[in-house]
C-alpha cells in the first residue's frame, strides 16, 4: 500500500475543507506547525499523514478529526 493510497481521504477531505472555506493551503499549514511543502507533500502523497498531523490539520481548520476521515456525525437519537 503506498503513502499516496493511505494519505487518500484524508488528503481529499483536507483539500475540500480548505476550499469550501476559502482558506490558503499556506495559511492552513503555517496554523497547524507545518512547513507549506512538507503541507503540500501530505495532501500530494509524498509524506505520510500520521494521526498527530490529522490533529493539528483539523485544529488548523476548525473540524473535527472525524471530519478529515469523512465519518458522518451521529444524529442525537432523543
Amino acid at each position: 500500500m503506498s503513502i499516496k493510497s493511505n494519505n487518500q481521504p484524508v488528503a481529499e477531505n483536507v483539500a475540500k475543507i480548505i476550499s469550501k472555506l476559502d482558506l490558503k493551503q499556506r495559511a492552513v499549514a503555517k496554523k497547524a506547525g507545518f512547513e507549506a511543502q512538507a503541507f503540500n507533500d501530505m495532501l500530494n502523497g509524498r509524506r505520510l499523514i500520521k494521526l498527530c498531523d490529522v490533529v493539528a490539520i483539523a485544529e488548523a481548520l476548525g473540524v473535527t478529526p472525524n471530519d478529515l476521515f469523512g465519518i458522518p456525525k451521529e444524529k442525537d437519537a432523543g
